[in-house]
């Protein structure tokens, strides 16, 4: 059975929505035993068949109501076995509720408690109500994506909630909990998805301070403004990325597609909108499969654009297994790959208590299952 490289370590997860259920899911990938304190059916706000609720697979799940003095004892007792904590509630509901970082560290003071959120713990926003879209456009991220002369363009919610908040949120229980490891001492991590993405963008304000990056999206080597890198339509209706940066693999790309274009000029902005308008023209002689074909043993960085259930047809997502299907549901595998502590899908999301003895005697030992 795979254990992960964080096989032993324990986390109990408050049950919320997005960016917080997906950091737990991660860490119950990488090994860890992951407990989600679900609510009582009578303030559950959302129920999902638990075979699509793909942020909870490989965790157990007990259910506490927090304003009941014995499950709320409960808690206190598994946070005393814990070492990573995690919450998504807006700043103060955790106080509230009797399991802030205080109350959590008297217990246990070796803690690494994690705290998510779109705008943070403090600042004039902290108590507003927000969603991904919403964090990311104050942090100029949504403004840089999608076409010059359109609206911004919402990238899911990925660029947000799963990768400047869930991402930034596992990094610092991980760095934290090594720390704490070393002096015994655990720490709140903020983790606000407004930091987080802002962060993400810090090879982009390097290029905005070397004058290499203009405010106006769409007008830019990487976001779709330069010919050799941007998504072009094929003659059936579909697409192909083109990601032809270096001069050589821009030559190749040229040469395949029978234009005359000097590639020796690939970033020269002036020659962008015309010779955009070649390549497309181009692509648009033939349908994908064709030109995948034509391009199929060159380096011009050419790729389709497959759909969400496409995606899992392709050979080298299929060769890799980075798409599996369990349970009848299509999702990913775990990432990344370990060459030794192997990790991997251990269960489907769980039905909300289904673990609430086997948790409670695994953490709490007999007296935990009266």
């Amino acid at each position: 059975m795979p254990t992960g490289p964080l096989d032993g370590v324990r986390v109990i997860e408050l049950a919320g929505l997005g960016p917080t259920p997906f950091a737990g899911m991660l860490l119950a990938e990488l090994g860890a035993d992951v407990v989600r304190i679900d609510r009582p059916p009578s303030v559950r706000q959302v129920k999902v068949d638990p075979r699509v609720d793909l942020l909870n697979r490989g965790k157990r799940s007990v259910v506490l109501d927090l304003r009941a003095p014995d499950d709320k004892e409960t808690l206190s007792r598994l946070i005393d076995q814990a070492q990573l904590f995690i919450e998504g509630y807006r700043p103060g509901v955790a106080e509230r509720l009797g399991v802030g970082p205080d109350e959590c560290f008297r217990r246990n003071p070796r803690l690494v408690y994690g705290r998510m959120t779109g705008w943070g713990q403090d600042g004039p926003l902290a108590s507003a109500a927000g969603h991904d879209v919403n964090y990311i456009a104050i942090t100029g991220a949504l403004h840089a994506i999608g076409d010059a002369g359109n609206p911004p363009q919402i990238p899911l919610n990925l660029v947000g909630n799963f990768g400047g908040g869930a991402t930034y949120l596992v990094i610092g229980l991980l760095a934290a909990l090594h720390e704490a490891q070393r002096n015994g001492t655990g720490q709140v991590i903020d983790a606000s998805i407004v930091d987080g993405t802002a962060h993400l963008l810090a090879w982009v304000h390097g290029k905005v301070a070397a004058g290499e990056w203009s405010d106006e999206r769409g007008t830019n080597l990487l976001d779709g403004g330069a010919p050799c890198y941007r998504v072009y339509e094929t003659a059936d209706g579909k697409y192909l990325t083109v990601g032809a940066l270096e001069a050589p693999f821009y030559a190749q790309l040229l040469d395949i597609l029978g234009l005359d274009e000097d590639p020796s000029r690939q970033r020269v902005e002036e020659d962008w909108p015309r010779a955009s308008q070649r390549i497309a023209a181009a692509f648009r002689t033939r349908t994908q499969a064709e030109w995948l074909a034509a391009f199929a043993d060159s380096d011009a960085c050419v790729a389709p654009v497959a759909g969400l259930r496409e995606a899992a047809e392709h050979p080298h997502i299929r060769a890799r297994g980075t798409l599996v299907e369990r349970d009848g549901v299509l999702q990913a595998a775990p990432a990344p790959r370990f060459s030794r502590t192997t990790t991997a899908v251990r269960a489907p999301a769980p039905q909300p208590g289904a673990h609430q003895h086997e948790v409670l005697r695994d953490w709490l030992g007999a007296a935990g299952t009266h």
